[in-house]
């Protein structure tokens, strides 16, 4: 009979371990942006990051910020993780958030990083959050429409079972590609100088003027309600591809800047 109970308690941590787990750009994503912006570190920015985070890679601290939603200590980053605008603005002419968003945050972050005087401790505490940022900066329904909440509010099903537009661009189509964070950076598209210089080019409005543009493309791709299957991840999983690959290059661009 023990053992029966230990069996079925093991089986439920497991299952509910890995419900949670894909609850929460999803850490595949995060990670993948992290690995990806390693290759584009100069020399000095590597070893600069490698003493502040003590050894602790770009991929590993790039979930930090969604791991800390759970403590009510850190409630004030929650509107971090993203902008809201109508699908005919840009982020110039949009209302803000008094409490702060994606592009305030990764702002806020910058200077606190590089203030001589900020402790040593903040400086991890920010680098942490200014990695993943990028990160979300990228992912286009985090720059979604405020009436739904990014998308999590567009109720849809993936392969039959309940789920949501932001969901599907964080986690379905990821998940579903079933390559881990080191597989999807390493066959990352192969790019010339100048395509690199492209991308890192412009400022993190710039950047979130261009994800915006994504967003409208994204909410025009499905309707409410809709199952989605195999055809729309092959039709939009390269671009979900992309933008990790865009987000990886241009989070090398700032922390080179930075250190």
């Amino acid at each position: 009979m023990k053992t029966q109970l230990t069996f079925i308690f093991i089986a439920f941590f497991i299952v509910s371990f890995s419900s949670n787990s894909s609850l929460r750009w999803n850490a595949t994503g995060h990670r993948t942006v992290g690995e990806i912006a390693e290759n584009y570190l100069k020399s000095s920015t590597k070893r600069k990051i490698k003493k502040l985070l003590n050894g602790k890679s770009l991929a590993f601290v790039s979930t930090y910020a969604d791991e800390i939603k759970s403590d009510n200590r850190y409630n004030d980053f929650y509107t971090w993780h993203y902008v809201n605008m109508p699908l005919d603005s840009n982020y110039e002419e949009s209302e803000k958030n008094p409490k702060g968003d994606l592009s305030t945050g990764i702002a806020h972050c910058i200077k606190v990083i590089k203030d001589e005087n900020s402790s040593n401790a903040d400086k991890v505490f920010y680098l942490k959050l200014l990695v993943h940022f990028i990160g979300d900066l990228h992912q286009p329904m985090h720059v979604g429409l405020a009436e739904d909440k990014g998308g999590n509010d567009f109720k849809l099903k993936w392969f039959y079972k309940n789920t949501n537009l932001h969901r599907v661009w964080d986690t379905e189509m990821i998940n579903g590609y079933n390559m881990s964070y080191t597989e999807l950076a390493k066959n990352a598209d192969i790019l010339t100088k100048d395509q690199v210089k492209a991308i890192q080019r412009g400022t993190v409005t710039d950047w979130v003027n261009e994800t915006h543009q994504l967003t409208k493309k994204v909410y025009a791709s499905v309707s409410e309600g809709e199952n989605l299957r195999y055809l729309y991840s092959y039709d939009h999983f390269k671009t979900v591809r992309s933008q990790l690959q865009i987000a990886g290059i241009r989070l090398a661009k700032v922390l080179n800047d930075l250190f």
